[in-house]
């Protein structure tokens, strides 16, 4: 396999909900049993440490999920609660392992949108967004989360959502990613909460770091992260290209766009990729490429820039 190859997705992921799995030494995951064609088999919780240990991304409102969890750990004490963002299949268990465990919450912040301007928009992405969290600590890029035989570094990895944060731990050269890289499919990126603009700049943030093993949110581990990284910023790209070239052959709009760049595509999907659409449409025209009648996000129909 060359680098100029697809993307190499892997969708090979037997675990079974709520069973726990030591991926490596010092690291378990557990899966809710939330699948779904944006979650995939569900989203996958991680314990790091041993004794004393961090539970990364609680999940959705899930008892079931919270107590899997809660089993996992018993006879152990939670010391930190790490949240990677804030949408619906992520973060609303966490009240339940917090009131569980007396841990604090970590994370970048409450949910918002990529731009100010957005605040005010109704539509959503397909995933929501859960507008009761608030955190603890909030945590800031370049942050270091020190446990019992761990440290996790804090990455800013806007994108997906505005608050997006990756956990490093680089002593292990492990990167828990949240759902900014997933290894079985590509991340929605998606106005108002997500920006193509902020996403390819936390790819190329991600690329630059030295952590191989990623582990991601939804889906099995992803080895040569840096490399699966390269593979997704030059599909972004190619998506950028096929966009270009559709308005090349005249003014559209968003659900034309996708009937000609997405052939085959799932029909439950058709949302997520006319979000995908709007959030490069975005990019483009703030770099000049593109006009819109209006805002980008609210624009009706879009064409090349003369």
């Amino acid at each position: 396999m060359t680098d100029n190859d697809d993307i190499p997705f892997n969708r090979d992921f037997p675990l079974k909900p709520g069973v726990v799995e030591e991926v490596r030494p010092g690291v378990r995951r557990v899966l809710c049993n939330n699948p779904s064609p944006f979650t995939f088999t569900g989203t996958v919780s991680y314990i790091v440490g041993h004794g004393k240990v961090a539970i990364i991304d609680p999940g959705p409102d899930n008892e079931a999920h919270a107590k899997a969890l809660l089993d996992a750990v018993r006879g152990e004490t939670v010391t930190h609660i790490l949240v990677t963002h804030t949408h619906r299949d992520h973060s609303p268990n966490t009240p339940r392992i917090k009131a569980a465990t007396g841990a604090p919450v970590y994370a970048e912040g409450p949910h918002r949108a990529s731009r100010p301007r957005f605040e005010s928009e109704k539509h959503n992405p397909e995933s929501g967004a859960d507008r009761d969290f608030r955190p603890d600590v909030q945590v800031k890029h370049g942050d270091v989360i020190e446990g019992e035989g761990f440290a996790l570094e804090a990455v800013a990895t806007p994108g997906h959502t505005a608050n997006h944060l990756a956990f490093a731990w680089a002593e292990r050269s492990i990167n828990f990613v949240g759902d900014h890289v997933m290894g079985w499919s590509t991340s929605i990126v998606a106005p108002p909460d997500g920006s193509m603009i902020d996403y390819m700049a936390s790819l190329e943030r991600l690329e630059q770091r030295p952590e191989q093993l990623y582990l991601s949110g939804h889906g099995p581990e992803i080895p040569e992260g840096p490399r699966f990284v390269r593979f997704l910023a030059r599909h972004r790209r190619a998506r950028e290209s096929s966009i270009l070239h559709r308005l090349g052959k005249g003014e559209t709009d968003i659900p034309t766009m996708v009937r000609a760049i997405y052939i085959g595509l799932d029909p439950r999907l058709a949302n997520a990729a006319g979000y995908s659409v709007l959030a490069h449409l975005e990019d483009l025209v703030g770099r000049g490429m593109v006009v819109t009648d209006g805002d980008p996000v609210i624009g009706g129909r879009y064409r090349l820039a003369s």
